[in-house]
């Protein structure tokens, strides 16, 4: 949005949100606004409309056999029968609310931009009755439902991982423009690292390794980094971004985080978020994560070494390809979850054997940057604005 506001700056943006979300995007669109008209005193300051958009989401776990749904029989209950009943109900909900809000015509947009997910599914089914043109972005190396549905009457599709050759011979609209990330997120120096650890209260001189499973957090690397944090600690500071989901499972780890004052004296933190992660991955040596397409661009920003952990569960297994893909070209470490779960010490091993393998870690993380699109945000903005 900054990027498209920059080019057009009397443009007209609305950002169509989940109710769940609608809050935190507001503050942030409000944030953009502010920011692009402090950069640019001698245009109006830009303004997005945030609107609340119900739908649907429809549950659904990769590779599970019969035995799996009376193994995580709650789970089947709650969310593949309940939850998808409310999901179905709620995507005819979005269908009625984006065709009242497209059928008047001199209020139709020029250009939808689609991120995937099931907000953007009933918009884009409506988008194509009203023969309104719209662009979709994919953040992973297996494209979602919502977008596998939608591409093939998109203006064009980005994605931000490279698309194999087959699929770009099928489908010439297709183009890599890679994820947008925010511009904090960029390579360090030795001597920033160093004082980055001295701004988390880590010593300087010592490696760091952060373990986060995102703003929600991951059940799984909790509880394996609970397991193994006491060898963890023994050769290196760790810093655990438990997640707002979790934290609270975690306080118990609150023992091994000791302050004198206002000086750590102990070599471990813990956050149930942490609000600037630029600077906390900036001042790690290692970053232990999920898979998700966004974690890894903005690590590959960042020219991180990576251990990935993919969560091999969610829909056609994205996380897990992202991950593969990575491991294929030798840009990131990974450990499969399940095994991780059997066995938290794998994880220990790894960490272990990337400290003391500076070298490996220098190549897996320049290997990883080499992924990174910096022009990510103007390469789209000028896709919407050509298209539009």
């Amino acid at each position: 949005m900054r990027e498209i506001l920059e080019r057009k700056p009397r443009a007209e943006v609305e950002f169509w949100t989940d109710p769940k979300y609608y809050k935190n995007v507001t503050k942030l669109t409000t944030e953009i606004g502010v920011a692009w008209g402090e950069e640019a005193r001698h245009h109006k300051v830009a303004y997005i409309r945030v609107r609340r958009l119900l739908a649907g989401k429809f549950h659904r776990y990769a590779d599970w056999h019969f035995r799996d749904y009376f193994v995580h029989f709650g789970i089947t209950i709650k969310e593949l029968i309940i939850g998808n009943i409310c999901g179905f109900f709620g995507f005819l909900a979005g269908l009625v609310i984006s065709f009242c809000r497209l059928v008047r015509h001199r209020h139709r947009p020029n250009i939808i931009f689609l991120k995937g997910g099931y907000v953007c599914l009933p918009v884009g089914l409506m988008a194509r009755l009203f023969k309104i043109p719209y662009i979709i972005h994919e953040s992973d190396a297996v494209a979602g439902l919502a977008n596998r549905i939608l591409m093939k009457k998109a203006r064009k599709v980005a994605f931000g991982m490279p698309p194999s050759e087959e699929t770009l011979k099928a489908h010439p609209n297709y183009v890599w423009t890679g994820i947008p990330v925010s511009p904090d997120f960029k390579p360090v120096t030795p001597a920033k690292q160093n004082s980055l650890k001295r701004a988390f209260s880590f010593n300087p001189n010592q490696p760091l390794v952060v373990i986060t499973g995102g703003s929600q957090g991951s059940e799984n690397l909790n509880e394996a980094t609970r397991v193994i944090l006491p060898e963890l600690l023994k050769f290196t500071s760790v810093g655990l971004v438990a997640g707002r989901k979790h934290y609270e499972d975690m306080v118990d780890l609150k023992q091994y985080e000791n302050w004198d004052k206002a000086s750590l004296e102990s070599n471990f933190r813990m956050w149930e978020f942490n609000t600037t992660m630029d600077e906390l991955m900036g001042a790690a040596d290692i970053v232990v994560s999920r898979a998700g397409a966004t974690t890894i661009a903005e690590m590959a920003a960042l020219k991180k070494a990576t251990i990935l952990v993919p969560f091999a569960r969610l829909p056609g297994g994205h996380q897990q390809k992202n991950a593969e893909r990575l491991q294929a070209a030798k840009a990131a470490s990974v450990i499969n979850d399940m095994a991780m779960v059997a066995d938290p010490t794998k994880l220990l091993d790894e960490v272990r054997h990337l400290i003391k393998s500076p070298r490996i870690r220098a190549d897996m993380a320049e290997r990883l940057h080499e992924e990174a699109r910096s022009d990510a945000a103007r390469r789209l903005a000028e896709i919407i604005l050509e298209e539009a």
